[in-house]
Formats: structure tokens, C-alpha cells, sequence
């Protein structure tokens, strides 16, 4: 008389840590379960018909993948979540210090200056820098910063308007512009701005660095510290 065999599918199955509940370790299966089920199954299994050595090393690799998923998935929340400390620690550091970061708008405090960077894709026979009133959009002032190649190209405006007086404290629209191949051209710029203050991110947002005078621009934005 023939044992009637049992075949177990593990795919559905799924493994938990040690620290979980003992109620959740009880609905899990662990390896120590898995190999006595195996066991039994091959035990059990009809005569007449047994398992092939295909179906063992399918139901193996189903638990080797559950069991490896798992353990990835905690991995990456782990490092994530020292990224995240990282980074929080980083950023509070920050406060008070002035960033590089992408942007049109810059604040010239009193008595101070406005510094940045131009991104100069190709060299350039004339490259320019106009500053503009951020509120009614009058010129203050041009800079010419004459002939450059390509690359990071710093410029500074030290506040002082076309008539030669020093312009009012205030955010200003910083406008670079470089001769390129025959046409004019408008360029990237990196800005000087002081931080005030930071805002941690959540699972919807990153962390956000908020500037001065200015508005929040993301941490990975900052290009560099001053």
C-alpha cells in the first residue's frame, strides 16, 4: 500500500528577526522549522513518487529568497537610518555659516558684499554679471568680468550701484551672461547665502536648509561649505 506523500509550497511563507513577539515567531517559519518540515516532507513522501531533486532546490531557494529579502530590507533601513543621523548632525552645523548654493537670488547685507560662482560651460570672450532689484527689477549694476574658459568662474559685487553709491541692503537677482559661439548665452550660478536655519525631513520630503533672507533649498543642493 502506497503513503499518500504531502507537497508544501514556502513560497508564501516569511521570516522574522529574533526580537519579534513570540506570537509572530509562532505564525513565522525560521530555518530551524523549514528544515524540519523539509525533513518530514521527505519522510512522508510516496514511495512511488518522490520528490525530485528540481522541487528540493526550488523550495530551498524560495526560502533562501524570502530569508535574504528580509535581511536586505533591514539592512537598508539601518543604513538609511545612519544616513539620516548623519546628515541631521551635519546640517545643524550649518546654522550661522554660509553655503554655496544653485540659484538667481542673493542678500547684500549691510555694509557687505554678494559672492558667488558662474558656471562657464565653454570659454567665453565676454562674460558678464548683471545685478537687478529683486522687488521692482531696476539694473544696479553690470560687471564685466571680461575674458574666461571654461569652468567655475568666481565673481564678487561689493555692493556699489552704477551711480557709485553703496545700494540699500536687500535681496538682489544676479544675472550671468557669457558670449558663446556667437550668441549670447545665460549661465547656471552658484550663490553665497548664510543659513538660519534647518528642517528635517520626513517620508514624504528631504531635509531642507533654510537661508537667510532667502527661501529653504534642499541639504544635496548645498555645493559647498564656507
Amino acid at each position: 500500500m502506497a503513503i499518500q506523500g504531502t507537497t508544501t509550497d514556502y513560497s508564501s511563507l516569511t521570516v522574522t528577526p529574533k526580537k519579534d513577539s513570540e506570537a509572530t515567531r509562532k505564525a513565522s517559519l525560521g530555518q530551524e522549522q523549514f528544515l524540519k518540515l523539509m525533513t518530514a516532507q521527505m519522510t512522508h513522501q510516496d514511495p512511488s513518487s518522490p520528490m525530485q531533486n528540481g522541487e528540493f532546490i526550488t523550495q530551498m531557494a524560495q526560502f533562501g529568497t524570502v530569508s535574504g529579502i528580509q535581511d536586505l530590507q533591514k539592512s537598508f533601513a539601518d543604513f538609511a537610518s545612519s544616513i539620516n543621523s548623519s546628515q541631521a548632525l551635519q546640517a545643524t552645523s550649518l546654522v550661522g555659516r554660509y553655503v554655496s548654493v544653485p540659484g538667481t537670488k542673493a542678500v547684500l547685507p549691510a555694509g557687505g558684499e554678494i559672492k558667488g560662482a558662474i558656471n562657464l560651460a565653454d570659454s567665453s570672450s565676454s562674460v558678464k554679471v548683471k545685478v537687478t532689484n529683486a522687488n521692482t527689477g531696476e539694473i544696479v549694476q553690470n560687471i564685466d568680468l571680461g575674458q574666461h574658459s571654461a569652468g567655475k568662474v568666481p565673481f564678487v559685487w561689493d555692493g556699489v550701484n552704477s551711480n557709485g553709491a553703496m545700494a540699500n541692503p536687500g535681496v538682489y537677482k544676479i544675472e550671468a551672461t557669457a558670449y558663446i559661439d556667437g550668441k549670447n548665452t545665460v549661465l547656471e550660478t552658484d550663490l553665497n547665502a548664510q543659513v538660519d536655519s534647518v528642517t528635517m525631513g520626513n517620508g514624504s520630503t528631504g531635509m531642507k536648509v533654510n537661508l537667510t533672507g532667502l527661501d529653504s533649498v534642499d541639504f544635496n543642493k548645498i555645493k559647498q561649505i564656507l
